[in-house]
């Protein structure tokens, strides 16, 4: 989930496999926005 710059709430979710997780975390890391990751209730198709 990305999450809001100001109170921190969550404001778009992405299902992702593994393998996309770290280009994820890269991009948001080059822009400064704070994430939330967590595994997905179920496997993502």
């Amino acid at each position: 989930m990305r999450l809001d710059d100001v109170d921190g709430t969550p404001v778009d979710t992405t299902v992702v496999d593994a393998a996309s997780v770290n280009r994820i975390v890269q991009q948001a890391a080059a822009v400064g926005q704070r994430l939330w990751i967590r595994p997905a209730d179920t496997p993502a198709p």
